[in-house]
C-alpha cells in the first residue's frame, strides 16, 4: 500500500505511538461532537484533540489519517481554507480515501456548494460503497440542491440500514415538508411513524405531510369512504399525528369530529368508555386542544358534554375516588378546556403525576399548563385586556409547537468571528439577544439552548404565546430567557441596558400603534450591535388575507363562535376561488389561526360495531 511505503522511513516503535496518538485524537474528536457534554466540555475534547495530532504529524507530517482528522477540526473550528488544504494533503499521502472525500463533500456543503459537495460523495463512494457518511452527504446535497424526493428515498434508505443519526432524521423531516401525497403509501405511513416516533423534533413541521397520508390511506376524497372506529382507535400513525401535530388539511379535520362523535354515541349508548378505545379518546382531547376547540360539534354533542361536565361535579359532591372521573374527564376533554370547566378548582386536589401515566399528556395540555401559564400571565399588565372575555375566548398560543428544531450547541462569538468576521474580543463573556417578531418563542429558544453564552430577551404581542413560552422555558430548566411584551422590552431598552444583538422576524402589528421598531432598535443598538432582519417571512398568505378581510367586513369579534362560524363558512363555500385560497393556510393570527385549517370537505360514513343513538 502507498501508506506503508511512506512510513517505510520510520522505525516500527514511532508507527505504533503516531498509531495511538491517531486512535486517542479519535476519541477526543468523538468526544467533541457529543450531544451529552457541554459546548465547553466539547472545546476542551477538540483541543486534546488538536494537541494529539500535533504530537502525530511531528513524528509523522504526512500521516494519512492525522491530516484528514485536522481538516476535520479545522472545519469544526469555521477554518475552511485550512481544513480544504488538509483533506486534499491526506489524499495525496494516500489517495481514494473514501473519508476524505467525504470530508471534502462536507467541506462543500459548509462552503454552500451542494453541486460540488455531490461530486465529492459520489467520489467517496466509489471508494467505498459502503459508507454511510458519503451516502448521508448526498442526501444532504440533493436536499439542498432542491430534490426532496430523491433526498427523502436516501434519508429512508439510511434509517433502514441502521444508521439513525439525527441528522438523518432531521433531513427526512425537511424533505417531507416538500413532497406531495397522491396515493396511499405504506412506506409513506411508517416513515412518518418513526419520524413522530423521534423525540426532539419540530413535528408541527410536517403536519401537512402527515395528513395527506391520512387522507390517502382512509380514502377520505371518496364520499361514500367506510371507516371502522376500532379500526381507527388501533391507527398508530393517525393517534401519534393526533398527539403531536396540527393537521390543516379539512378531510382530516372532519375525520376526526366523526371519529369523535362515534365516541360519544358508544358512551351515550353504553354509559363506559371501553379501554380500546381511550388512546384514540386522548389523543383527539389533545388535538382538539391544539385547535383552541375550533373543532365544530353537533349541538346534541354540545349537550351530552354538558351532562357529562355536571355528573363530573356531582361525583366531586359525592367524594367519589379519583378513578371513577377518569372515563368523564376523558370525554369532557374532547369538548373543552378541563381548566375551564366549573370543577376545575376540584381537580387541583391532584398533581399531574397522580394520573395514570397514559392520561398525563392529555391532562397537562387541557389543565395543569393552562394553569401554570395563567399564573404566569398574571406578572403582566396586559393581562387587565383579558379579564372582559369569556374564558373560552381568551387567546390560545399560536403557533402550536412543542419541539425545537436540533442544533449542535455553540457560541454566538463564534457565530460572529466565523461567519460575520467580526472581532470579538472586546465583547463581554455574556452576549444580550433580543428576538422579536414571527415564531419568536421557538426561535428565542433554540437560541436560548444551543448557543451558551447569550442571554435571550424574546419579545411578544400575544401574551398567551409568552405565557407558553416561559412555561415550556422553564421545563426545560433554561435560565438564560426570558419573555416579555413590549412594553416591558421598551422599558428595558430605555433605560440603556447593552444589546449585542437583534433579531426581527416581522414587523409589528398595526396594533401596535405606540410602539417604533425602528426607535427601538436605534436605543438598543446605539452601542454597536448586529441587527438580523428576517426579510423573507412570507405570513401574509392569499389565505391569510381573505380571512382577514371576512373579519373586518362582518365586523367579526374574536370569539369561539365567531371562529365557528368562519369554519363553517369555509366548509360550505368550497368552491368558491376565494374560500379555496384560504384552504389549507395557516395564519398567524391567534384568535382565527384555527380558521384557516378548513379546506375542501368530503362527509364519510363511520362505521362502528355499535348503533349511534341518534
Amino acid at each position: 500500500m502507498h501508506v506503508q511505503h511512506n512510513n517505510a522511513h520510520l522505525p516500527r516503535s514511532v508507527q505504533a505511538q503516531v498509531a495511538r496518538l491517531v486512535l486517542q485524537a479519535n476519541l477526543a474528536y468523538g468526544e467533541s461532537n457529543s450531544n451529552g457534554l457541554t459546548y465547553g466540555q466539547r472545546l476542551k475534547a477538540r483541543r486534546e484533540c488538536r494537541e494529539y495530532l500535533d504530537q502525530g504529524l511531528a513524528l509523522e507530517a504526512d500521516n494519512a489519517a492525522a491530516l484528514g482528522l485536522l481538516g476535520r477540526v479545522e472545519m469544526d473550528d469555521g477554518q475552511l481554507e485550512k481544513a480544504h488544504a488538509l483533506f486534499n494533503a491526506s489524499l495525496n499521502s494516500q489517495p481514494a480515501q473514501a473519508q476524505q472525500y467525504a470530508n471534502l463533500g462536507y467541506w462543500a456543503l459548509k462552503s454552500e456548494r451542494p453541486a460540488l459537495a455531490e461530486e465529492y460523495f459520489l467520489k467517496a463512494l466509489e471508494c467505498d460503497r459502503q459508507s454511510a457518511a458519503a451516502f448521508c452527504g448526498v442526501a444532504h446535497a440533493k436536499r439542498l440542491q432542491g430534490q426532496f424526493d430523491v433526498a427523502y428515498l436516501h434519508y429512508r434508505k439510511l434509517l433502514q440500514t441502521g444508521s439513525h443519526w439525527d441528522s438523518v432524521y432531521s433531513g427526512m423531516l425537511t424533505c417531507a415538508q416538500h413532497l406531495q401525497i397522491h396515493k396511499a403509501d405504506g412506506d409513506l405511513a411508517q416513515d412518518a411513524i418513526a419520524l413522530l416516533r423521534k423525540d426532539g423534533l419540530p413535528h408541527q413541521e410536517i403536519g401537512r405531510f402527515v395528513g395527506a397520508i391520512i387522507q390517502q390511506q382512509y380514502d377520505l376524497d371518496n364520499p361514500n369512504a367506510e371507516v371502522f372506529l376500532d379500526a381507527a382507535a388501533e391507527d398508530e400513525l393517525l393517534i401519534l399525528a393526533l398527539q403531536k401535530t396540527l393537521m390543516p388539511n379539512a378531510a382530516v379535520e372532519e375525520l376526526v369530529v366523526m371519529l369523535r362523535r362515534a365516541v360519544m354515541a358508544e358512551v351515550a349508548q353504553t354509559a363506559s368508555l371501553r379501554d380500546e378505545l381511550q388512546p384514540l379518546c386522548l389523543a383527539i382531547a389533545e388535538y382538539a386542544d391544539r385547535t383552541g376547540y375550533a373543532l365544530a360539534a353537533e349541538d346534541d354533542e354540545e349537550r351530552l358534554a354538558a351532562t357529562v361536565n355536571d355528573s363530573i361535579v356531582a361525583q366531586f359532591a359525592l367524594r367519589e375516588p379519583q378513578e371513577a372521573l377518569i372515563g368523564s374527564l376523558m370525554i369532557s376533554a374532547l369538548y373543552g378546556a378541563l381548566f375551564h370547566q366549573s370543577f376545575a378548582m376540584q381537580l387541583g386536589q391532584w398533581n399531574l403525576v397522580d394520573w395514570p401515566l397514559a392520561m398525563q399528556p392529555m391532562m397537562a395540555a387541557s389543565y395543569y399548563n393552562r394553569g401554570e401559564e395563567e399564573t404566569i400571565k398574571q406578572n403582566f399588565d396586559e393581562k387587565a385586556e383579558e379579564l372582559c372575555l369569556a374564558k373560552t375566548d381568551v387567546p390560545q398560543a399560536w403557533p402550536a409547537w412543542s419541539q425545537l428544531a436540533y442544533r449542535t450547541e455553540t457560541s454566538l462569538k463564534s457565530v460572529m468571528a466565523q461567519e460575520l468576521g467580526l472581532s470579538t474580543d472586546n465583547l463581554p463573556a455574556t452576549l444580550r439577544i433580543i428576538v422579536c417578531g414571527a415564531q419568536s418563542g421557538q426561535r428565542a429558544m433554540e437560541l436560548a439552548q444551543y448557543l451558551d453564552d447569550v442571554e435571550v430577551i424574546a419579545v411578544d404581542e400575544s401574551l398567551a404565546n409568552i405565557a407558553k413560552a416561559t412555561r415550556m422555558a422553564q421545563t426545560l430548566n433554561m435560565d438564560n430567557i426570558v419573555f416579555w411584551p413590549w412594553s416591558i422590552a421598551q422599558r428595558f431598552v430605555a433605560d440603556g441596558h447593552q444589546v449585542h444583538w437583534v433579531e426581527v422576524g416581522r414587523l409589528p402589528s398595526p396594533a401596535m400603534t405606540e410602539l417604533s421598531l425602528a426607535a427601538l432598535i436605534n436605543s438598543a443598538s446605539g452601542r454597536g450591535a448586529v441587527v438580523h432582519m428576517h426579510t423573507s417571512m412570507g405570513e401574509q398568505t392569499t389565505g391569510d388575507k381573505q380571512i382577514r378581510r371576512l373579519v373586518q367586513e362582518h365586523q367579526l369579534q374574536p370569539t369561539r363562535t365567531s371562529l365557528r362560524q368562519l369554519r363553517r363558512m369555509v366548509l360550505a363555500n368550497k368552491q368558491d376561488a376565494l374560500v379555496a385560497a384560504t384552504c389549507c393556510k395557516t395564519t398567524t393570527s391567534t384568535a382565527w389561526a384555527a380558521a384557516a385549517t378548513a379546506g375542501s370537505a368530503h362527509r364519510i360514513r363511520l362505521s362502528s360495531r355499535n348503533c349511534w343513538p341518534w
